[in-house]
């Protein structure tokens, strides 16, 4: 590991470079716009699993023909009332998800309740970044992301599921909404990259290895091997409905069917993402106040003994990078390099 200091880089620094590498490799302006605003987000959070770690599979994806369409324009179609599908065309969430959302965030307003289910898209990014900014606009937040197949189910020992992870956001009165992004795998594929990236074992009870036997080897669990569920049955049970919100009521592919053999250098799950926002506003008249409610919960939670609430060491992160830049590695500022010269 390279010991140098990182460079400290401004958000809007680090997203324009980063958009400039997406641009070069195949991604319209505002499509690299979006994304290089996104991964810089993920790293200004210290979610490095999602952040800069992800730009080389972002470019390798994008120079493996005919995998992912770098400029598709999202098509959004008004399903119902409360209901919209969007076929984001082979390209990105992240532009698809903005194609509709002040259509999501009127259909929310006005029925209480909206559901958002995008089909035909890639994704790579950190979910709590797409549910966070509808908790800021007062919403309750949930969705759920299906991926290439990497998770047995409870008791198998061939890979299924995604990682499949949830995210929820809500809003509250003391602070910045309170967020979760959970795999529902006992880890996600990103950190056991990391962990074969550096040579580091995986904590009992987290992936087999292509025979279906235990293993701590991220290597393993990367080379034909898979990872388990978290909590057993439980968390399984979590990632079989993820892939029904996401791939049978969206449209899109189960991880099962995403298939990268033809494409060398792909790596972006090619599947769906669906969203429920609610409006907790919406028929409340006399009942007491939600994000006061949704406070004293937390004030309860932090009585009983729990120091940090979940997105706590996410903010701290953001505050820092936000007051003293970003830091990246020089190991990544060379990756960034190399990307930018290809």
């Amino acid at each position: 590991m390279d010991s140098a200091a990182p460079t400290l880089i401004p958000f809007a620094e680090l997203a324009e470079r980063l958009a400039c590498i997406l641009e070069r490799h195949g991604c319209s302006p505002e499509v690299a716009r979006l994304l290089a605003e996104n991964c810089a987000a993920a790293e200004r959070d210290g979610a490095h699993s999602h952040g800069l770690f992800r730009m080389k599979g972002y470019v390798s994806t994008l120079r493996s023909a005919g995998w992912v369409d770098g400029h598709a324009v999202p098509v959004v179609e008004d399903a119902a009332p409360a209901f919209l599908r969007i076929d984001a065309r082979g390209g990105f969430t992240v532009p698809a998800l903005a194609a509709g959302r002040a259509q999501a965030l009127a259909k929310a307003r006005a029925n209480g309740i909206a559901v958002v289910a995008i089909r035909n898209s890639h994704h790579l990014g950190a979910l709590s970044l797409d549910v966070e900014p509808f908790a800021d606009e007062g919403l309750v937040a949930i969705s759920v992301i299906n991926s290439m197949k990497a998770v047995v189910p409870h008791g198998g020992h061939t890979a299924v599921f995604g990682t499949n992870p949830i995210a929820f956001a809500t809003p509250r009165a003391g602070g910045p909404p309170l967020v979760f992004d959970m795999a529902t795998s006992g880890m996600a594929n990103g950190d056991v990259q990391i962990a074969a990236r550096e040579d580091r074992a995986l904590p009992e009870g987290n992936g087999v290895d292509r025979d279906g036997r235990p293993t701590t080897d991220a290597k393993a669990v990367l080379d034909g091997g898979a990872l388990l569920a978290f909590g057993g049955h439980k968390g399984a049970a979590l990632s079989l409905m993820v892939e029904v919100l996401c791939a049978a009521l969206g449209g899109g592919k189960f991880s099962h069917e995403v298939d990268l053999a033809d494409h060398p250098g792909a790596v972006t799950p090619h599947t769906g993402q669906t969203f429920i926002l609610i409006d907790p506003q919406a028929g409340r008249g006399a009942l007491p106040d939600f994000a006061t409610r949704v406070e004293a919960l937390l004030a309860e939670v932090a009585a009983a003994g729990q120091d940090r609430l979940p997105g706590d060491r996410r903010h701290a992160a953001r505050a820092r990078s936000l007051a003293m830049g970003i830091p990246v590695s020089a190991e990544m500022m060379t990756v960034l390099g190399e990307l930018a010269a290809l």
